[in-house]
């Protein structure tokens, strides 16, 4: 197992609630994050999941120190990077770099897609000299993805997956060993979000980086991460590789968010237990006391109430081999498999829709038994789900051979379409399209108000 180059613990930040103008008060303070613990180590990518306003966000911020922690400790190599002062902190950044959630805020506007990711570089002159500095933004551009060309574009003129590639360059500028990465796919489509996915992915096999990734997806968190992370309500509540997670929960937590997930399988689909929390999340200004996932739990005591239970491997695994065997912070911890294995969850032989055969994927299609007798529908089979026709000789008005007027016909006027003119009331002919069989009318003499077409007899004699 690799070495840790980041250790976590018992991160704490609190948002002070005060009162009064002149003279504030505290009065109270918003838990964001309440005693946070875990380490990543070196080639990893720790995912973190949970609901909005959980902390996911202000614990990337405080990784990187945007935010000042309350309490707690970030060791990056041995050193305490919350007790560091400016210019060791500088250093210490260097190697610990973010990408933000929004690809449309996190880029200045009013600068070039060359002067974004070679910004770093005048911070930290010492990675690139000046003169090398323009090939070295071009060389990044390539490494994500874009042409190299683009340096000299403003960042509206990109695509949102675009802009997110840049500033993953933007991150790569300085050689880092961790990108902290806060929701970096939310704001994208499905397809873009899987070509991000997959360049994280190289670029962690090229340059050996550690990720710390936010995500709301389960899937996306599932496909990219070797362990996970649950936080609920300021703490995480269960940790484990993502195979433990996803397939022997532990927590009650863990379990409605895995049950919440959309499945594609219709047989998995209907033997999974979709789990319904009751209420709403507490406010991280008024915590409840012990377990701060009581309220919602199904399985609460009172015992719940009168203890925090502790990140650890619950007392019924931890003689097992089982792959519950994780850090779960629950006092009555039990694995549940929400949706269950595919061979256990396969629905009974059955087709899929009213129409499909025995066969999967293909309808079978009846012997061939030439053609309806007396349809006129020459060279058409009878296949399934089509109506047959009512038998019904061709009359002498409507030939079925014939497609439009002869020369010099056209309709009478007052009566539409002329006698074996053979055309459809709505303009179409027969044979083209879909076939209509108008009622048979009886002949009528013409009128003398109405004479007969003088360009010759109509019917079957003059087709």
């Amino acid at each position: 197992m690799a070495e840790a180059i980041l250790q976590v613990r018992d991160l704490v930040k609190h948002y002070p609630l005060t009162q009064g103008i002149l003279f504030k008060k505290q009065v109270g303070a918003v838990r964001a994050v309440d005693g946070v613990d875990f380490d990543l180590r070196q080639g990893e990518t720790l995912g973190i999941v949970g609901e909005s306003g959980c902390g996911k966000s202000t614990v990337a911020k405080m990784l990187v120190n945007l935010e000042r922690p309350t309490s707690g400790t970030i060791t990056y190599k041995g050193d305490d990077i919350t007790k560091l002062s400016p210019r060791a902190l500088r250093a210490v950044r260097r190697n610990i770099q973010m990408v933000f959630q929004d690809p449309y805020t996190s880029l200045n506007p009013r600068m070039t897609v060359g002067d974004i990711i070679g910004e770093p570089y005048e911070i930290h002159p010492e990675v690139a000299p000046k003169g090398d500095r323009r090939r070295k933004v071009q060389d990044l551009l390539d490494v994500v993805g874009l042409n190299p060309e683009y340096i000299n574009r403003y960042p509206h003129q990109f695509s949102g997956g675009q802009r997110q590639r840049i500033g993953i360059a933007r991150g790569l500028a300085l050689q880092p060993e961790i990108i902290v990465a806060d929701e970096p796919v939310s704001a994208l489509d499905v397809s873009v979000q899987a070509q991000v996915v997959n360049l994280l992915e190289r670029l962690q096999d090229e340059f050996r980086l550690s990720y710390v990734f936010i995500a709301h997806d389960l899937s996306i968190v599932r496909h990219i991460s070797d362990r996970v992370g649950v936080m609920y309500l300021g703490r995480i509540v269960e940790v484990g590789t993502d195979a433990e997670i996803y397939d022997h929960p532990t927590h009650p937590y863990t379990q409605a968010l895995l049950s919440a997930v959309p499945v594609p399988d219709p047989g998995a689909r209907e033997h999974r237990e979709r789990i319904i929390l009751a209420g709403d999340v507490p406010s991280p200004a008024n915590i409840p006391s012990g377990c701060r996932f009581r309220t919602r739990c199904w399985k609460a005591q009172e015992r719940c109430a009168l203890e925090v239970p502790l990140l650890a491997v619950p007392a019924a695994f931890r003689l097992t081999d089982s792959p519950a065997r994780h850090d779960s912070a629950c006092h009555f911890a039990e694995e549940k498999r929400v949706v269950p294995p595919e061979e256990e969850g396969t629905a009974p032989d059955r087709p899929l829709h009213p129409e499909q055969a025995e066969l999967p994927g293909q309808a079978e299609l009846p012997e061939d038994t030439g053609l309806p007798e007396d349809t006129g529908l020459a060279g058409q089979t009878d296949l399934p789900g089509q109506a047959e026709l009512p038998e019904q000789p061709p009359s002498p008005e409507q030939s079925p051979l014939r497609k439009g007027p002869a020369p010099g016909e056209g309709p009478v006027p007052g009566k539409g379409p002329a006698p074996g003119d053979g055309s459809a009331p709505d303009g179409s002919a027969p044979g083209e399209g879909t076939v209509r069989k108008e009622p048979t009318l009886p002949e009528q003499p013409p009128s003398p108000e109405q004479p007969p077409p003088a360009d010759g007899p109509t019917g079957p004699a003059g087709s």
